[in-house]
């Protein structure tokens, strides 16, 4: 069961004219719940227009500063981010689940990190480059930031101040679409700019580990230029805006129905479901309090085991594929393909 906290809003802060940073009253008691790694995000939930919706937001701030921070940029028909950038405001009681992820970054001593952002994928990264800045003093950070505009850059004045206090060890680098700036980038995050930075500009330094946060299409491209780079794949992570669909396992859903037994807090519960729905979504319907956040396949809210029978996932940039023949799956991108099955949420 997905566990929420009320929390009150200390400051709405506008970044840029279509994105916010919100900061997050946490009271004493609830402090230690809260403490989190650089890359992780909270789910919020608000209730909007009659309707519950919940959303995933990285962390901005870091571990250090005892602060929940999140960044929420407004997306054209995005319902929640919308509302939040126009409503939100000082002393709004919300609700705030404790910080979760995969996209992690523990500082070590004598490392050399390289991070490709694109416009709100700055979230987790200035959490990461902050945190590495001010906890490990023998470690370098070079920042690769992608936008379309300056005015359209979030966290545009902090990192310009980081680079100026951190300037023998932060490396930043802006590019920018739409606009021609001095000394600056024209154009967009991609193989062939991976390779100017790696290959030929920092071509002196081995890079320990890389973190990509940004478009799926922006993430294949300078992993693979990355890759080709001699940088280790597990040495690469990264975190999408959005997943696309794999055709192939869609294609695997056929119509049908399936038995379905759910393990949820300790308790068991089994209906029959459509084999053209997703398990998260029959579930809900079902009136279990599984956990889910985006429900779009880039976060792991929503991550169970299978322990009996087949699903097909549509999407997946999350799990490896040891974790899949686990049994593993993201319930909200997941399909039924055999008559019977089991899902554990529980044993995860």
């Amino acid at each position: 069961m997905a566990t929420f906290y009320k929390v009150s809003i200390q400051e709405v802060k506008q970044e840029t004219a279509g994105a916010v940073s919100v900061l997050f009253n946490i009271p004493p008691h609830l402090k230690s719940e809260f403490n989190f790694t650089a890359g992780q995000y909270i789910t919020i939930q608000q209730e909007i227009r009659g309707e519950e919706i919940r959303r995933a937001y990285s962390i901005c701030s870091t571990p250090k500063s005892g602060e929940i921070r999140v960044a929420i940029k407004a997306v054209e028909k995005g319902v929640f981010s919308v509302y939040a950038t126009s409503h939100f405001k000082v002393g709004d009681e919300i609700e705030i689940s404790i910080p979760e992820g995969r996209f992690l970054l523990n500082p070590e001593a004598n490392k050399n990190y390289i991070a490709f952002a694109a416009g709100s994928g700055i979230t987790p990264i200035l959490s990461m480059v902050t945190a590495v800045l001010e906890s490990e003093p023998t470690s370098n950070f070079t920042l690769v930031y992608g936008n379309k505009t300056v005015a359209d850059t979030i966290f545009y004045t902090q990192l310009n101040a980081l680079k100026e206090s951190f300037s023998g060890r932060f490396k930043l680098h802006y590019i920018f679409s739409r606009e021609d700036v001095k000394n600056d980038l024209r154009g967009r995050i991609d193989g062939n700019v991976t390779n100017y930075f790696v290959k030929n500009m920092y071509k002196e330094t081995t890079f320990d580990a890389a973190f990509l946060c940004g478009p799926e299409k922006m993430i294949q491209e300078v992993s693979k230029a990355l890759k080709n780079n001699k940088i280790a794949k597990e040495n690469i992570h990264f975190e999408l805006f959005t997943v696309s669909v794999d055709e192939g396992a869609a294609s695997a859903i056929k119509e049908g129905t399936t038995e379905i037994k759910v393990l949820l807090d300790d308790e068991e519960t089994t209906f029959t479901m459509q084999q053209t729905d997703n398990i998260l979504a029959a579930s809900l319907r079902n009136d279990l309090d599984a956990p889910y956040s985006c429900q779009g396949g880039v976060c792991s809210s929503c991550l169970a085991k299978v322990t009996e029978g087949k699903a097909v996932m549509v999407k997946n940039s999350i799990l490896t594929d040891s974790e899949v023949e686990e049994g593993l799956i993201l319930t909200c991108q997941a399909y039924p393909t055999t008559s019977k099955i089991t899902i554990d949420f529980d044993d995860v």
